[in-house]
């Protein structure tokens, strides 16, 4: 079964439409859209000393990424992405000696919740 001349149909027949439609998409893209300017800077909220906002680091090393915040020079949370994988938080325990490892920062408290009315 030879389909050659079926294949060189097809292709001149995506030529012919590509060749008429070709020069209108030629000129659709051509039309210069909306200068975009950058957004103004938000100013914080009114009441929040920015001493009391966290400072994030962020380093970038060979296979992961490591970001960590700090209030008044306190280590509050590390956050590890790998190259390949999920993120997760390392978070100071209480003595500050060792870190505990979370895949969020939710604190798990999840209290029960029940349907009392549909309508």
């Amino acid at each position: 079964m030879n389909l050659r001349p079926y294949a060189i149909a097809v292709t001149g027949a995506c030529a012919l439409l590509l060749g008429a439609n070709g020069a209108r998409a030629a000129d659709a893209y051509s039309v210069p859209g909306p200068v975009l300017e950058p957004l103004p800077e938000i100013p914080p909220p009114a009441g929040v000393d920015e001493a009391d906002a966290p400072q994030i680091t962020i380093k970038q090393q060979d296979r992961e990424t490591v970001e960590e915040a700090r209030v008044n020079g306190i280590l509050i949370w590390i956050k590890v992405t790998p190259r390949h994988g999920r993120p997760y938080y390392l978070i100071p325990s209480a003595g500050g000696n060792a870190y505990i490892r979370r895949d969020s920062l939710d604190s798990g408290l999840k209290p029960p919740m029940w349907v009392l009315f549909t309508w």
